[in-house]
């Protein structure tokens, strides 16, 4: 059934766009291993091993079955890259810098695109809108997606800054078992806590739609 309301529209969009449970499993499951791992052995070589075994496992997995490798090869490369600067350093810590750094650039394009008023929730959006591949940017035209995606960016942001806010002090002070601990709770489950937040406050809007959207959305 046609979704009746600019709500129902997004919240279908973003459910196809973040690939559901099992896209959330595969990113964050590398990374909660390698956590796991150090805190338990002290061995950042160990760590970095398990995690990159596993993101292997989950593309492998993918592969045979045939299913999108979108969120599994996302996992692999952030595990690639963490693995490379914390082995490169020696120190553990580095392992969570490119996850800060990254944090940190979400939250300046996330403030940008609300202040320039394409909020980045509304590419995600647009990534699962029938039309992406021959006009991307038709979701900018509705005024009223508009409206309701600059409101749930601003989720986003406050989501990047509380990250930022724990991660970065204790980097710079060298906890890693607190910054595993953090790394775990801000991860997925800071996440979904978003999520939540903006299926609430999509539940509560019943903005009109200004048209009828395409066949099959």
């Amino acid at each position: 059934m046609a979704p009746a309301t600019v709500e129902e529209l997004i919240r279908h969009r973003l459910s196809e766009a973040l690939g559901g449970a099992r896209g959330a499993l595969e990113t964050a499951l590398p990374t909660a291993v390698f956590v796991i791992a150090w805190l338990v052995v002290k061995d950042l070589r160990v760590a970095v091993g398990l995690a990159a075994a596993i993101a292997l496992v989950l593309a492998v997995v993918r592969v045979v079955q045939r299913g999108s490798l979108q969120h599994v090869l996302g996992s692999v490369a952030a595990t690639g890259i963490a693995a490379w600067f914390s082995l490169r350093s020696g120190r553990a810590e580095d392992a969570f810098l490119p996850g800060i750094l990254l944090s940190a650039g979400y939250a300046v394009a996330i403030l940008v695109s609300i202040v320039t008023k394409w909020p980045a929730v509304g590419f995600l959006v647009g990534v699962a809108d029938p039309r992406a591949q021959t006009d991307p940017f038709a979701w900018r035209r509705d005024r009223a997606v508009v409206a309701v995606c600059q409101r749930l960016t601003w989720v986003l942001l406050a989501l990047y800054a509380v990250r930022l806010a724990v991660m970065v002090p204790l980097y710079l002070a060298g906890q890693v078992a607190a910054l595993g601990v953090a790394k775990i709770v801000l991860g997925w489950p800071l996440w979904l806590g978003a999520l939540a937040l903006m299926g609430a406050m999509l539940v509560r809007g019943h903005t009109p739609l200004e048209r009828e959207p395409e066949s099959g959305s």
